[in-house]
């Protein structure tokens, strides 16, 4: 039966997950479906991205078992609390997983993912909220459902709406670094993310250079707009960044490749001044190059942005809506939830022509 055609379920009834059960341990089992309360929605899952979040939990055991991962939800309202007036059963939705409180010390100052109720995951499918999203079903929790459920208009598939999570992480770390119109920024890795931050930065007026070591990536970044497109182990790229500045360096590097080597080039290659972003996640007591003299003379500044942000939210999702930013071109690969341990290893190891990959429950 098409995922379209299924009826929604009843209280009691039963559904698939793939169940974290420890390091690198994933199983597809039969679990309850979530049971909502009076402000709270039940969504159906139409498509889950793989994020690079999920591959570091599941690989390194950073939380302990069970858990049902997944964040990058778009699907289908399948039921409805009796104290929920925005939404109804049958509209396309995407949500957010995380939403500060608006109100706390971090939160007056725009540092959202830092709130205490932003670490609270307000998206489950069973066991402790970790997502959800590979899952069947996941229960959408009240404060989500009013500050971080998005209608998805006909146009735009369940695959590309899986993306406003991760558009918005892109924004809100351009907005961290304060990119203005005719910057020059480079982007270390050309993988999904690295291409959503240079389509992104291009949309902030940014000229744009991305560096990888896979060819295909590279001829991607050029067809989505990439000034240029270079690897790092062949190509000349402070030559080509000196000619794109008068010989100053990029006004800023982003590094969205888990390399401690692209740390420091990323601080040899921009200007006295200019800035460097680590977004690639990383895990607690990561050690990484740091040229303090660049810091200290040069006035170079290393700053980190993480998650997202609930004031972009209206931003990211208009940009993937009316096309500005192309994430269709960005998926490589579709699985069904049975094939979820296949995806994340091409997520973890990606070849050549792998991207981004979408599970579809």
């Amino acid at each position: 039966m098409k995922s379209q055609d299924r009826q929604f379920p009843s209280n009691g009834q039963e559904m698939r997950a793939a169940v974290y059960r420890g390091p690198g341990e994933l199983s597809v089992e039969r679990v309850p479906v979530p049971d909502i309360l009076d402000g709270e929605i039940l969504v159906q899952v139409r498509a889950c991205g793989v994020c690079g979040t999920d591959l570091k939990k599941i690989a390194y055991g950073l939380v302990p078992p069970p858990r049902i991962f997944g964040h990058e939800i778009a699907g289908v309202v399948a039921r409805v609390g009796s104290a929920v007036t925005g939404f109804r059963v049958g509209d396309r939705v995407a949500t957010h997983h995380h939403i500060p409180c608006g109100n706390c010390f971090f939160c007056e100052k725009k540092l959202f993912s830092q709130c205490e109720s932003y670490r609270r995951t307000g998206t489950t499918a069973g066991f402790e909220p970790a997502g959800g999203g590979f899952a069947e079903y996941v229960r959408v929790m009240d404060w989500i459902v009013a500050g971080g459920t998005v209608r998805i208009p006909d146009s735009v598939s369940f695959d590309e709406a899986s993306f406003l999570e991760p558009l918005n992480t892109c924004l809100k770390a351009l907005e961290t670094a304060c990119v203005e119109p005719g910057e020059v920024v480079a982007v270390y890795g050309q993988g999904p993310v690295g291409l959503l931050l240079m389509q992104a930065a291009r949309a902030a007026g940014a000229r744009v250079v991305g560096l990888d070591f896979l060819e295909p990536r590279l001829q991607i970044a050029r067809e989505l707009g990439a000034e240029a497109a270079l690897d790092p182990a062949g190509d000349d790229v402070d030559r080509t960044i000196a000619l794109l500045t008068d010989g100053r360096g990029a006004d800023l590097a982003i590094v969205a490749a888990a390399s401690p080597e692209a740390v420091a080039d990323a601080q040899r290659i921009v200007r006295r001044g200019g800035r460097v972003l680590l977004f690639a996640q990383t895990v607690p007591g990561e050690k990484i190059p740091v040229d303090a003299s660049s810091i200290c003379m040069e006035e170079k500044r290393l700053i980190g942005s993480y998650s997202a942000s609930v004031e972009l939210q209206e931003k990211a999702a208009q940009m993937i809506f009316e096309g500005t930013i192309d994430v269709a071109r960005l998926i490589s690969h579709r699985f069904p939830l049975e094939l979820l341990q296949e995806g994340i290893r091409l997520a973890s190891h990606p070849s050549a022509h792998s991207l981004k990959v979408v599970i579809q429950p």
